[in-house]
């Protein structure tokens, strides 16, 4: 896909569809699912599919992006909607959420020595000043621990999703409930 060009709107209609079967696909049946089905559900044939993603780790960094692209949107807007912890709060909720949906993807991007590819090293920093603000705010505002960092509750959160993974069709609501502890571990008593 040549970046300087832009797609046309049939094209941009067929990315888009992709990447939102993809989503549903990967979150239901992991990355190994299949990409003939995905170009079946979304309505294009395999060929198209391949036009905008040569091959499955294309699909996986083009799904991982734009999950992050819009986690980083929902923390900013929470960021400028919320109160300073209730803000930090919810996007920690949003965050497992993903982790939890979207598990194995990060890993299957892993380069063959075992680091982390250009896409998850960029989301992961992207992610990291995400919670940095939402954090920054929240301990300006005196309600979360001053010795908290942004990559203390990028572990916890990821923490907790790994931990919820065991609960099977029940995770979300576990982890709903171990981040809650969690929360409320780094707010600030006053």
């Amino acid at each position: 896909m040549n970046p300087a060009r832009p797609m046309r709107a049939d094209a941009r209609r067929n990315y888009e569809q992709l990447l939102a079967v993809a989503r549903e696909a990967f979150a239901q049946h992991g990355v190994d699912a299949s990409l003939d089905d995905i170009a079946r559900h979304a309505g294009v044939g395999s060929g198209t599919l391949y036009r905008h993603f040569p091959n499955r780790t294309a699909l996986l960094e083009a799904v991982f992006e734009d999950r992050v692209g819009e986690l980083i949107a929902r923390g900013e807007a929470l960021a400028t909607e919320e109160p300073p912890f209730e803000a930090l709060a919810a996007w920690m909720r949003l965050m497992a959420e993903h982790l939890s949906s979207y598990r194995g993807i990060g890993a299957a991007l892993l380069n063959d020595d075992g680091t982390k590819g250009v896409v998850v090293t960029g989301c992961h920093h992207a992610m990291a000043e995400t919670a940095q603000l939402l954090l920054e705010r929240a301990q300006e505002a005196g309600t979360v621990l001053p010795d908290v960092t942004p990559k203390d509750l990028l572990g916890l959160t990821n923490g907790v999703a790994l931990a919820s993974e065991k609960y099977g069709a029940d995770r979300s609501t576990q982890a709903d409930r171990l981040l809650g502890y969690v929360v409320e571990g780094i707010r600030r008593r006053s």
